[in-house]
């Protein structure tokens, strides 16, 4: 693989509030990069300088070997941007949404006309191609950003969490359309609050909080390495936790105590489901290590505003 971003010492600061804290990463041609991480971690930010409309504080980012800086066209020419809010004008129609913003690329008429048509079968759309944006869906609106951010058909997507507030079937066709780009060698970086997105649709990921990186990895090098292959949650009154890690202390199963719930990472939960027959304890579940449970395990389980 090529490598397309290479950031070092990355910093975005808003007065005295630092955003991104000195962060460094580099993203590979054709790959699915995500940053997750809870509100004001830094996510959004960070990608908000990638596609050069928020200017580095500090440090050095680089898009196919050019700076990123505000006034670089290059790469907002050559960028996709599946952005967090729903930026469509209500005024205009699906189809006419899609051909003004085809003008900001100078896009020919005629040839925008013909992508147009091919994108709203790519998001399945079709039918929706005369309706007032009001008349859509919060799934259709999702979809039809997909389509707006490829009408310059670009190599490079940001998806800024790109399926918020949708519906299930509505949030596994964006991932379907998403898998589709990737497959055809387009490289995107996604920001998400969602593990099983970052699950379904990437290859590496950085997990981000008070604008540091806290780790970096495939999900599911991340998932082994910090939690293990197996959860198991037991819901007890805090004063039975010394009997009952002594009673699994042959596992060697990482464990803590959150709120009513005593958590047990374990490396291989296959023999702890005998013990816990044995225990028959109320209150069990024992399930597969996600790439949630690491999430929670590095940013914490308390609420962050």
């Amino acid at each position: 693989m090529n490598t397309i971003i290479i950031a070092k010492n990355l910093t975005k600061r808003f007065g005295k509030l630092i955003a991104v804290d000195g962060i460094s990463f580099e993203i590979q041609k054709g790959e699915c990069f995500g940053f997750l991480g809870p509100n004001g971690a830094g996510k959004t930010s960070t990608v908000r300088m990638i596609h050069c409309v928020s200017p580095v504080t500090a440090g050095t980012l680089t898009v196919n070997g050019l700076p990123c800086s505000i006034d670089n066209r290059t790469i907002k020419q050559t960028t996709g941007v599946i952005p967090q809010e729903i930026t469509l004008d209500i005024d205009l129609t699906v189809r006419e949404n899609l051909m003004v913003f085809s003008r900001f690329f100078d896009i020919p008429r005629r040839e925008a006309k013909k992508r147009i048509e091919e994108l709203l079968k790519f998001v399945e759309l079709e039918a929706k191609r005369d309706s007032k944006i009001d008349q859509l869906s919060t799934g259709m609106k999702r979809r039809l950003l997909i389509a707006r951010s490829l009408i310059n058909q670009p190599k490079l997507i940001i998806a800024d969490e790109p399926t918020t507030g949708l519906d299930p079937q509505a949030r596994h066709l964006i991932w379907q359309r998403l898998r589709q780009l990737k497959a055809h060698g387009v490289t995107i970086i996604l920001t998400t609050q969602y593990m099983e997105e970052a699950q379904q649709l990437c290859d590496r990921i950085v997990v981000m909080y008070q604008g540091k990186i806290l780790k970096e990895g495939t999900p599911r090098t991340l998932i082994e390495e910090e939690i293990g292959k197996d959860v198991v949650e037991i819901r007890i009154a805090q004063d039975q936790d010394e009997k009952l890690i002594g009673s699994l202390s042959e596992f060697s199963c990482g464990h803590e105590r959150v709120g009513d719930t005593l958590f047990f990472y374990c490396r291989d939960g296959h023999d702890i489901r005998k013990k816990l027959v044995e225990l028959d304890l109320p209150n069990t579940v024992h399930r597969p290590a996600t790439l949630e449970d690491v999430f929670l395990k590095l940013t914490g389980r308390s609420l962050i505003e």
